[in-house]
């Protein structure tokens, strides 16, 4: 049951789109690979808003998937 949820809205810089996008479609494949991520999917908004909705059993499966390597290389990408 999913009691636990995250929803991340992205804006991606002018000419950026499609590296946000890009990044959204690679993240699929490595969190299918975590066994606490209940759904994940990755959001078109707008022209240049996105946005990743997950959901988690619960709190420790949420801060497992904070800890892995979508949120890491997220966390990567917003800093440059």
């Amino acid at each position: 049951m999913v009691k636990v949820a995250l929803f991340v809205r992205l804006d991606a810089k002018p000419g950026k789109e499609k590296e946000v996008e890009s990044f959204l479609l690679s993240g699929l494949p490595i969190v299918q690979a975590e066994p606490a991520t209940t759904a994940w999917f990755g959001l078109r908004l707008g022209p240049s808003t996105f946005g990743i909705f997950d959901a988690f059993p619960d709190e420790a499966g949420r801060q497992a998937h904070l800890s892995g390597r979508v949120a890491a290389a997220l966390m990567a990408k917003a800093c440059t």
